[in-house]
């Protein structure tokens, strides 16, 4: 009891904390001086991020405590994991949520937007130079090679994100059999958003009962899939539009979105062109998403790097407006709770469907086994995942002069 009240105690503290923080953020947008300092150092921190932040989420977020909460004393470590817990809630990147969020206390809704395309352009420019050199030189020996070695070291990672995610959501025997479920009926052609919904739903009727107005909330979830057959814009932006509005967990489940969209519906791209995609997006600084950036570009030129860039990314905008002022109230509630530990274990079910179906492309030798293998274990040391694909790379080039080719 008396746990329990001190942990009331605390988290009724750092609402007040937020309030009043918020408050004098409020107050201080009136004036000119204080905003514009705040909205440069916005831009000069998370713009710094998106071109120094590789390493995925976890590392972001660690370069963001050490920005904002050691160097700068903008937030608190309490104040910074409630954060971590508010993305949590909502789709989206979350790393580029936590900078939206930030320069949203920061700064309001001005600093929100600056913080999340702070973060965003830099990684993405890299990546539109990537895949102007990809679409260029991708089919060429060199080409080939570098991503001859950088495959098996993707499916790696892939598969030890799969290993860390599972640890804290798949911790019940009902979200293994969700997750289990999942990926054996998306590998037979069930779609992925109804497979999201259904295991959404089945966690909040096993906890709430049949009897709340909201337990088939995410019903309406399938009916947003694409359906056209040629590439033009409006369909490419509805693709990546649906992936940010409606992908929870990580980047990583993005693969599960595309390949059932971009491969499978609407054969725009091969397996082979969707690992490359991810390749790029994580050699490359900043969140995982600018995978669409690249994806966009080899499909429709630079027109469409900015269309799929801007879709996959604005929902994330919306929600952390919507959301930030409401998360005090939302993030402990039972059905929220329930339908997001039903959608990650079947977005992890998912995850592990798409790296057996990509591994099978990738690792197809000897060397792309030891590869793989190696990589793993360098994951387990904690060695960077940047490094890693670096090394693939070099491998593969390696290969390619000795005679060994993809």
């Amino acid at each position: 009891m008396e746990c329990a009240a001190g942990s009331a105690l605390l988290h009724s503290e750092v609402a007040v904390w937020n309030n009043a923080l918020v408050a004098r953020i409020e107050a201080n947008d009136r004036t000119p001086d204080g905003i514009g300092t705040r909205l440069r150092e916005l831009i000069v921190v998370f713009g710094t991020l998106g071109v120094i932040g590789f390493g995925g989420p976890a590392a972001h977020i660690a370069l963001m405590r050490r920005e904002v909460v050691e160097r700068r004393r903008w937030l608190s470590d309490q104040q910074l994991v409630d954060l971590i817990g508010i993305t949590n809630l909502i789709p989206g990147p979350n790393s580029t949520e936590m900078a939206m969020h930030v320069g949203r206390l920061r700064a309001g809704g001005l600093g929100l937007v600056l913080a999340g395309l702070a973060f965003i352009l830099p990684a993405a420019a890299i990546v539109l130079a990537l895949a102007w050199a990809y679409v260029t030189f991708g089919d060429t020996p060199t080409g080939e090679a570098l991503l001859y070695g950088i495959k098996p070291v993707i499916i790696a990672i892939v598969a030890a994100a799969l290993v860390a995610f599972a640890r804290t959501a798949l911790t019940s025997p009902l979200r293994v059999a969700i997750g289990a479920a999942a990926g054996v009926l998306w590998i037979a052609g069930v779609n992925e958003l109804a497979l999201l919904a259904a295991g959404a739903v089945v966690v909040a009727v096993m906890r709430l009962g049949t009897g709340h107005r909201w337990a088939a909330i995410g019903l309406v979830l399938p009916l947003t899939a694409a359906t056209a057959a040629s590439v033009n814009l409006l369909t490419l932006g509805a693709v990546f539009l649906k992936a940010g509005a409606l992908l929870y967990g990580s980047g990583y489940v993005l693969l599960a979105f595309l390949r059932g969209d971009l491969v499978e519906r609407l054969g725009w791209l091969t397996d082979a062109q969707l690992l490359d995609a991810v390749a790029i997006g994580q050699v490359t600084p900043g969140p995982l998403f600018t995978t669409a950036t690249f994806i966009g570009y080899v499909l429709a030129g630079v027109p469409g790097a900015m269309v799929a860039t801007v879709a996959i990314f604005l929902p994330a905008f919306v929600f952390v407006a919507i959301i930030g002022p409401l998360a005090e109230r939302l993030r402990d509630r039972p059905l929220t709770a329930a339908l997001l530990d039903g959608v990650n274990a079947a977005a992890l079910g998912l995850m592990a469907a798409v790296s057996v179906q990509l591994g099978a492309s990738a690792i197809r030798d000897p060397l792309t086994i030891a590869l793989a293998v190696g990589a793993a274990a360098l994951l387990w040391k904690r060695v960077s995942s940047v490094l890693l694909v670096a090394i693939g790379a070099c491998v593969g080039l390696g290969a390619s002069m000795i005679g060994i080719r993809p």
